[in-house]
């Protein structure tokens, strides 16, 4: 069995094992982490540990689904978990900084698009990544997102609307400057 390749014993998955799928769907996946999470560092594990989780469940994988709809299905909730992570993480150190005063050094601003990326929900980034990056359709969106068609095109058409909002303002906020 070692020397098989995957498409033999899954139907459906690329060919090469392991080796052919990372080749395949790694690089879109992890400029689709970068995406969502605003991050290479965490992006690459995320990107990592969805693959592990990809092989470990490939006898649960649905023939009848994409194959690379699946991997990202799976990129989309790790990195939902790791910002869950994130978000409880920066709670318990805003509470050790009121108890715990420190001299603050803010680092440098951030780039706009940014700054505009992390002012949209984690979903919204996600489906305008998909969307603006890998060319998926609403309903390629809604498989990954585990939504509706038509929920899937709202939460698109709120994400480029918010982005649209914010990039006018920071425009103007340039010109009255």
């Amino acid at each position: 069995m070692g020397g098989q390749k995957q498409e033999e014993i899954t139907p459906g998955v690329p060919q090469g094992g392991i080796d052919g799928v990372v080749d395949l769907y790694g690089g879109q996946v992890l400029a689709f982490a970068v995406n969502v999470l605003g991050n290479r560092e965490d992006a690459e594990d995320a990107v990592q540990e969805s693959f592990i989780q990809v092989f470990r469940n490939l006898g649960s994988y649905d023939p009848g689904r994409s194959f690379k709809t699946w991997i990202f299905t799976i990129v989309y909730r790790r990195c939902l978990d790791m910002l869950k992570k994130k978000k409880r993480f920066r709670a318990a150190l805003e509470k050790a900084k009121h108890e715990f005063p420190v001299s603050s050094n803010p680092g440098p601003a951030g780039a706009v698009p940014a700054e505009v990326l992390k002012a949209i929900s984690a979903r919204e980034r996600t489906a305008l990544s998909l969307w603006a990056n890998e060319g998926y359709s609403a309903r390629e969106i809604s498989g990954v997102l585990s939504c509706s068609e038509s929920t899937a095109r709202v939460v698109l058409f709120n994400a480029r609307k918010k982005i649209r909002a914010l990039l006018e303002n920071h425009h103007a906020s340039l010109q009255n400057s």
